[in-house]
């Protein structure tokens, strides 16, 4: 969903014309005060602001909603000062595109910081490709299990996913079945041995006492719980 902000309803439509072909829903606003509004109810993809508001003008508003949101923002303003730009880019807006503008630009440029923004957003939320703890390094893409003396521990194909499974969700009670199956989607196959075997033999890999153990601990009638603080590789 894309906002336009502007106080002139016919730049709203044109906006409107320009964007809603090339697959976009788009809501109007045409004050500083109805966007932001608008931003406490709906989820909006990209904003399209106007900088000549009435009352206070775009910049302002862009600056209140950058204190509390990181969506994109395409400035559009017949303004021609290069400082107008210059100040928005600063404030976080994304994009500048001048009035009178070329319908095909504003979908291109869109579309442009929609990409980029996807992009970002997929790099923050790709998952590290290894996690330590207590010493140890779990290669979660080489599949290898490192010790604090920078040895390679041998792990079965169960065991490594069972350890992934846990340093991927730390200080989290996890049932059996919870681990069994958080496994499994990883492999695809399912496991020939007990859950509470494989644990066993992870544990003496990995120098946690079986007897009193400090890292995989079990958590009794439910499962086990990985009590070490895990940090990215």
């Amino acid at each position: 969903m894309i906002l336009v902000v502007d106080d002139e309803p016919e730049v709203c439509a044109l906006v409107k014309r320009c964007l809603e072909p090339g697959g976009y829903s788009v809501t109007a606003a045409h004050t500083g005060v109805d966007m932001l509004k608008e931003m406490e109810t709906g989820a909006y993809d990209l904003i399209v602001l106007d900088l000549n508001l009435q009352g206070e003008d775009g910049l302002t508003y862009l600056r209140k909603l950058r204190e509390s949101r990181e969506v994109p923002v395409i400035i559009l303003t017949a303004r021609g000062e290069p400082v107008d730009r210059v100040v928005g880019l600063e404030l976080g807006a994304d994009d500048y595109v001048p009035k009178p503008f070329e319908p095909r630009e504003l979908l291109a440029r869109v579309r442009s910081v929609l990409r980029r923004t996807k992009a970002k957003d997929q790099e923050k939320s790709a998952p590290p490709k290894s996690l330590c703890f207590n010493g140890w390094t779990l290669d979660l893409t080489g599949r290898i299990l490192t010790s604090p003396d920078g040895d390679s521990v041998k792990l079965t194909t169960a065991q490594f996913d069972i350890l992934a499974v846990m340093v991927t969700h730390p200080n989290r009670t996890l049932s059996r079945d919870e681990i069994l199956d958080l496994a499994r989607n990883r492999t695809g196959t399912p496991f020939d041995r007990s859950i509470d075997v494989h644990v066993g033999h992870l544990r003496k890999k990995i120098a946690d006492d079986p007897r009193n153990p400090k890292i995989i601990k079990t958590v009794h009638g439910i499962g086990y719980l990985f009590s070490a603080n895990v940090t990215a590789g």
